[in-house]
């Protein structure tokens, strides 16, 4: 992991056409911006994370018992 030092209005880049601004410091929160093409698709960790395990539920789920019964 790369820890970098921000101050407001300051900015990282990622690659050529991701910019990352930090916005506002207030106490332990920081507000940041995040400049980026729109097929780059951005989530906080927390919703990444349910999106993941929902997308490996649905990949694991089997055929019910209905829609068998229907192509048998």
């Amino acid at each position: 992991m790369l820890a970098l030092s921000r101050k407001e209005n300051e900015s990282i880049m990622i690659g050529n056409d991701i910019e990352i601004t930090i916005l506002e410091v207030k106490g332990e929160q920081v507000k940041i911006g995040i400049t980026a093409p729109k097929s780059v698709p951005i989530y906080r960790e927390e919703v990444y994370t349910q999106i993941k395990e929902a997308n490996k539920e649905a990949a694991s789920d089997t055929v019910p018992e209905s829609l068998k019964k229907l192509f048998q």
